[in-house]
């Protein structure tokens, strides 16, 4: 049956209208605060009726026929608020739009089902889930997935007015606006707007990103279910039932703490079960169960022990009293100390030493109880026991006692029984790693005039081990025989330095000393080189056999013609000069003998070293600059300057064995170089403040280097660029440092007068370090204006060590 209206009471379609939102033009609208608005697509204006005071609304069947939506009413505030606005906005002409859009939005599929959830908020059963609302809301972030949406912000939007672009995406790049908002658009909208009617579209406009939006039936559920005063969300059960919460409820069926994380205690083994078994493992470890009582065999272990005889011996101590007392529970009771026993000052008749004067009386009176020799206690005589009264002071020590006793902590400390012998790394014994030089065996006395010996400042040893040179501070070279001691030539390369060089006057009568001797490696190349002054000459020992004679002749051939440098910047560096000689060579097969060449320098040099092959050298003056270091070729007579820039003073340089590397020694850093790639390919931190010395392994991946702070240090260059090992055995500066050629020897020569012999041995397996122990100190020379020993060179085939003093004595030391 129809129910009939009450008078005065509005139509259905008035209250649609009513409910039915403004609807104005598309358009951009911002709020105070600068973010945008959105307006539904329709005609300009709109109209309604006013209703009365007190006057009900009534619902429409479509909304009576569900239940779903609950009408939850709105406030006095409200409805005086809706009046006046349908007063200041009556108008009457667009009731026929109004009519239209409530036929449209009418129409619109409503596909949901009431779905009230249950305590645990699963969907009751017999009801179905909501096809159209029942989806979760997206952020602002999920809906603009590829970045393109304005991202501007809160910023208002005027002030993209007179620009192109109306904001950022999340690319950074620009949004451009759409075509601009003219008279003429205002036609094509009221067009666009009457056509979604008819259609049912409801498009809005976004002001922030400047595009027109169609509200998808989701989101005109909402706003209608929100125009009506009901939740936005259909399922939503504002009236559930009651639920009574009480203590010991199921929480899978009341909620409660339904969605709390586990703690951590959960995750982790518990400390009361880890007490229980360890207590049932020292239980059975002292023999107090066994394994059959903690499978279940046995009930109780006292039915076990029935069969026991009580009488059977048993170890009255098992060792392990010290494990049980620190088992016990409680901290462990540790005995007070003892007060020390009184001494001569606490005598009735102390000795009169002991007994102050007034003048020491006033001192301690003035001094702090502590600071006092004997405390609080003053000495003093008593003619007999019976005189000594109570000690006044007795109170105040044994209440300080008692602090010391309760306020002072005490551990008990285990100590340690270690042998220190056993913390020291057991070496092999230095018989087991002979063979090394022990004994000075022969002594190679240099000729002088006057009456202080020259100062022998190098010493080189042939490739056969036959001869033997030495240069000394009267600038002569002298060429020994090794095994007898004889001395076979002298050659004056002082005369020789003078004469090459034209800055030198010929009234000049100082000495050139030979500071650096080198002999060829090559046992085929009968020649050495000399560093003289600014020169570094050439000489042919005259030593060659049979075989060896050409190929010396050949290899001196380019140099006695004065050499051939093909480099403009070496040409300004170097020049070689030859020099004649009249020396008679030492064998019968030699073809010349003394200095054939001279390679006169910018600056005195005072290093030089030979390549392995023998046939390229390396010359060093530090005071030169830029060619400071310069490689030279002996058979094309040709010299190369490899650094346009000085990096600090060069002080040695030598070659790697087998590999085109330089190393170049300034006075703190070692530098290597590849010549083939003219480029850096290490710099090693050495930490020293001057190097003196440097001698590279023949295996060629180890380095040592002396310094003049009492320090030699082994390089590792597989390693790293830091020492690997640095040894600080000698009391003054080092020398010299060089590596044996065959064996695993390696020696230091110090000003201290002393050569300290290592064995080094470097194995193969690179994940063995070397072993290095110092097996032997050689001592002989003396030392001589604060210098001792200033060069040394090992035999190239025995383990035989020769010496140089500046006491002006060379010394051989073999293996005996």
């Amino acid at each position: 049956m129809a129910r009939k209206k009450p008078q005065g009471k509005k139509s259905k379609k008035a209250e649609v209208e009513e409910e039915t939102p403004d609807l104005e033009s598309v358009d951009q609208g911002e709020n105070s605060d600068g973010s945008s608005q959105y307006s539904y697509d329709g005609s300009d204006g709109d109209g309604s009726q006013q209703e009365d005071e007190g006057s009900d609304v009534y619902v429409s069947d479509a909304y009576d026929d569900d239940d779903d939506f609950e009408d939850q009413g709105s406030s006095d505030e409200d409805e005086e608020l809706m009046e006046k606005q349908h007063e200041d906005d009556g108008s009457g002409d667009e009731m026929n739009e109004l009519e239209d859009l409530e036929q449209t939005y009418e129409s619109a599929p409503r596909k949901w089902k009431s779905g009230k959830r249950s305590a645990t908020g699963n969907p009751r059963k017999g009801t179905a889930e909501s096809q159209l609302m029942h989806t979760d809301d997206l952020s602002s972030d999920d809906e603009d997935e590829d970045g393109t949406g304005n991202r501007i912000g809160r910023v208002p939007l005027h002030w993209y007015d007179d620009l192109e672009h109306i904001g950022y995406d999340g690319h950074g790049k620009k949004v451009a606006k759409s075509a601009s908002k003219t008279e003429g658009d205002r036609v094509d909208q009221a067009i666009a707007n009457a056509d979604n009617q008819l259609t049912g579209k409801f498009v809005v406009h976004d002001a922030l990103n400047d595009k027109s939006v169609e509200l998808t039936q989701r989101q005109l559920e909402i706003i209608r279910r929100i125009q009506n005063g009901a939740y936005a969300h259909p399922e939503h059960d504002g009236n559930p039932d009651y639920i009574d919460y009480f203590s010991g409820v199921d929480p899978e069926l009341s909620g409660l703490n339904d969605n709390r994380y586990l703690p951590k205690s959960k995750f982790q083994p518990s400390k009361w079960e880890k007490m229980q078994v360890d207590n049932l493992l020292r239980k059975l470890e002292q023999g107090y169960i066994s394994m059959d009582y903690l499978t279940g065999k046995v009930r109780d272990m006292n039915d076990a022990n029935k069969n026991k005889d009580p009488n059977a011996p048993f170890l009255l101590w098992t060792g392990a009293e010290e494990d049980e007392l620190n088992m016990k529970k409680g901290p462990q009771h540790i005995a007070a100390p003892k007060v020390a026993p009184p001494g001569h000052a606490e005598s009735y008749i102390p000795p009169n030493e002991y007994v102050p004067t007034e003048e020491e009386l006033k001192e301690w009176e003035e001094m702090e109880p502590k600071d006092r020799p004997h405390g609080l206690l003053v000495p003093k005589k008593f003619p007999n026991l019976r005189s000594v009264g109570a000690y006044k002071h007795s109170v105040r020590e044994a209440f300080e006692r008692c602090l010391d006793l309760y306020l002072c902590p005490r551990v008990m400390k285990r100590r340690l029984n270690i042998d220190p012998e056993s913390l020291v790394p057991k070496l092999p014994k230095a018989s087991d790693l002979r063979p090394f030089p022990t004994a000075k065996c022969i002594e190679y006395k240099t000729p002088y005039d006057g009456d202080d010996a020259p100062v022998i400042r190098c010493v080189s040893c042939s490739p056969n081990g036959q001869f033997l040179a030495s240069g000394a501070s009267d600038g002569i070279v002298r060429l020994w025989e090794v095994e007898t001691g004889r001395l076979l030539r002298s050659w004056d390369l002082s005369k020789v330095s003078k004469s090459v060089d034209p800055d030198c006057d010929e009234d000049d009568d100082s000495i050139k000393p030979v500071v650096s001797l080198e002999w060829n490696p090559n046992a085929a190349h009968h020649c050495m080189l000399a560093a003289v002054g600014k020169c570094a000459i050439l000489l042919a020992t005259g030593t060659e056999g049979v075989h060896d004679a050409a190929i010396t002749e050949a290899l001196l051939s380019e140099a006695k013609t004065g050499g051939n440098i093909k480099t403009e910047k070496a040409a300004k560096a170097v020049k070689w000069h030859s020099v004649k000689s009249e020396s008679k060579p030492v064998s019968s097969f030699g073809l010349s003998s003394g200095p054939i060449c001279a390679l006169l320098t910018r600056n005195e040099v005072a290093s030089l070293r030979w390549h392995t092959k023998g046939d390229y050298f390396v010359t060093v003056s530090p005071k030169a600059g830029a060619p400071s270091v310069l490689i030279h070729q002996l058979s094309k007579g040709n010299s190369q300057q490899p650094f346009s820039k000085a990096k600090g003073e060069a002080q040695t340089a030598c070659f790697h064995p087998s590999k085109p590397f330089l190393f170049v020694a300034t006075q703190q850093h070692v530098r290597v170089y590849h010549l083939v790639k003219q480029a850096m390919v290490k710099r090693l931190i050495s930490g020293c403040r001057w190097i003196s010395s440097l001698d590279v392994h023949p295996s060629g991946d180890h380095l040592i280097v002396g310094s003049l702070d009492r320090r030699m240090i082994w390089f590792d260059l597989d390693l790293s660029h830091t020492p690997f090992k640095t040894l600080k055995y000698h009391e003054r500066a080092l020398r010299s440092t060089k590596f044996h050629n065959r064996y695993p020897l390696m020696a230091s020569a110090s000003d201290d007068g002393a050569v300290h012999v290592f064995h080094s041995m470097v194995y193969s397996d690179l994940m063995r370090n070397p072993l290095i122990i110092p097996v032997k100190i050689l001592r002989g020379h003396s030392i001589q204006k604060k210098l001792g020993v200033l060069n040394l060179s090992f035999h190239p085939t025995q383990p035989w060590l020769f010496t140089a003093g500046a006491d002006g004595r060379i010394f051989l030391y073999q293996d005996i």
